[in-house]
């Protein structure tokens, strides 16, 4: 007898067969990673993938996006119901098919018996498919669990088969490294957090299609910013202050001691990795960051590395000389990236999405607060970078605050959104570096900042003054820095989405145009002539695959 359950459990099963293909095509998928669990819970983001699949130029895909789209049509899957059904499974028989069985029956009670039947099978095959998508779910639990605490020392090495779950502080020792598979997933308990200790390295080098994921040890569900302290590494390059030591630390621990005099040294390799629900709070104002680099060299690699969901600032970085290419930070509680101390790292392919209800500045960039003319002084170098708020009516946004002597260099940028300001200079000594060449701006489209959409900078008359009369509207707005404003970059509507976001700009934007050439070298992809961070009207981008925006 054909019921709605066979032909649900057959949806489930070809819905699974979509995200395998989906994931096996990478960067050729139309559709970023899919997330199966929503996929099956959210019936909205369901029919958002079918639709986008039927119309997939691969055949394979657009085959089971159009057959999906013909089993999708009663929008309900995996719902709850408060009837006395097994474990809360659904039991919902297509009343078409039971009007036919009651006409075959020529009586009440014949109807009933066949009713009574279609719900034993119904109620059969659904809890098979439950027991399945359950097993699927928690398939990790399978693989074994290894708590680890205290310090790492030797060559280290966390295999993919295997859960690792940090319990407490864990530090890779000097003259020790920690090798992470790709793969691998590595849960944290509450106040846990990985260090990796001036001297040791680390190398966490994922695939797209395997990333590797640090993530709070709290059910799926009950995970929050701030669920445990993040990924810290800390290293031998050049930092503006004496005797430093990481935040989060007590400042007793000598393992949280930075800097030296190596500016090329390497911390390691972070790439295709995702940090997820960090940033705990050790007391007020003393917090770890979804990712704190303190003192890394220019040898350190990070690059396609995503911080999601922190408590305190997306990425902090205390000086040195780090680089940081294909990063993607969402849902800040702070600054989405920090920086202090010196830092002199260079940037490429950088996309920062702020919530309404959480965040701060886009990018809170310093030199040192107690001396803002210490040196190194803090002078990073940008390209190719999206800043994306959704002028919220919650927070005070902003994209850019550049203060205390810092100075710094920001080409070919997208600003959308902000409820706050564009850029504030804070403080005299990082307005005169706009003079000296040390603080430069230009080729950036900025539109819909303020309350109204058009606000672009703050009134800072009398006693909200606090760059010593420097004026930022006349300065952003001189033509010599080629910074158009109120020119819309044609980015998508789900730019600021929560759950689904897409960061390319339309094939007709202005943002094809008037960006500058990225400086030769090594680190740079010289042919990135576009504003922002993706080029306008690809159809795959380096955030697809390996990202993912979970609530909780």
């Amino acid at each position: 007898m054909d019921t709605v359950s066979s032909s649900r459990a057959r949806l489930v099963d070809l819905l699974w067969q979509l995200k395998q293909a989906h994931d096996q095509l990478g960067d050729q998928s139309e559709v970023r990673f899919i997330h199966f669990s929503k996929l099956l819970n959210d019936n909205v983001y369901r029919q958002e993938i079918i639709d986008r699949s039927a119309q997939s130029s691969i055949p394979a895909i657009r085959k089971l996006g159009q057959t999906l789209s013909m089993l999708n049509r009663d929008g309900e899957l995996l719902h709850k119901r408060s009837s006395g059904h097994p474990a809360g499974i659904p039991l919902k028989l297509n009343p078409d098919i039971m009007e036919t069985v009651g006409q075959q029956s020529g009586s009440s009670s014949q109807a009933r018996h066949a009713y009574r039947q279609a719900g034993i099978l119904a109620a059969i095959a659904l809890l098979a498919t439950c027991i399945a998508l359950i097993a699927w779910q928690y398939a990790y639990l399978l693989r074994g669990e290894t708590h680890v605490s205290g310090t790492l020392r030797g060559d280290v090495v966390w295999h993919a088969n295997q859960t690792w779950v940090l319990d407490g502080l864990v530090f890779v020792d000097a003259d020790s490294s920690l090798t992470v598979e790709p793969g691998t997933t590595i849960m944290a308990k509450p106040g846990s957090a990985l260090i990796v200790t001036r001297g040791g390295q680390l190398y966490a080098r994922g695939k797209a299609e395997n990333p590797i994921v640090f993530t709070s040890g709290q059910p799926v569900g009950a995970r929050r910013p701030g669920d445990w302290g993040g990924l810290v590494l800390l290293g031998n390059a050049t930092v503006n202050r004496a005797d430093a030591t990481i935040e989060g630390l007590p400042e007793s621990d000598t393992r949280g001691a930075f800097g030296g005099n190596d500016d090329s040294s390497s911390c390691g390799l972070i790439e295709y990795t995702r940090i997820e629900f960090a940033g705990y709070e050790f007391s007020k104002d003393n917090e770890l960051n979804g990712l704190t680099l303190g003192g890394c060299g220019s040898g350190t690699i990070i690059r396609n590395v995503q911080v999601h969901r922190g408590l305190d600032d997306g990425i902090e970085i205390f000086g040195g000389t780090v680089n940081l290419k294909n990063t993607l930070i969402t849902g800040a509680g702070d600054d989405s990236l920090d920086w202090d101390m010196g830092w002199r790292g260079q940037v490429q392919f950088l996309i920062i999405e702020q919530y309404p209800n959480s965040g701060d500045n886009g990018f809170e960039g310093d030199n040192s607060k107690t001396t803002p003319s210490a040196y190194p002084r803090s002078e990073p170098t940008f390209y190719n970078v999206t800043l994306i708020s959704p002028r919220s009516r919650e927070r005070f946004h902003r994209a850019m605050t550049i203060r205390h002597g810092s100075g710094g260099h920001f080409h070919n940028f997208i600003v959308q959104g902000f409820s706050g300001e564009t850029i504030d200079i804070g403080g005299a000594d990082s307005a005169r570096l706009t003079d000296t060449g040390e603080l430069s701006f230009g080729n950036m489209l900025i539109n819909d900042i303020g309350a109204r959409g058009l606000s672009w900078f703050d009134d800072e008359q009398m006693d909200r003054d606090d760059d010593k009369g420097f004026d930022e509207r006349a300065f952003f707005m001189s033509s010599g820095n080629q910074i158009s404003f109120g020119v819309n970059p044609g980015l998508p509507r789900a730019a600021t989405s929560q759950r689904n976001p897409e960061f390319s700009p339309a094939v007709s934007s202005p943002a094809r145009n008037g960006a500058a050439r990225p400086p030769r070298g090594e680190f740079w992809d010289e042919a990135a002539d576009y504003l922002g961070a993706i080029r306008p009207g690809s159809m795959s981008t380096w955030t697809d695959g390996w990202t993912a925006y979970p609530e909780s």
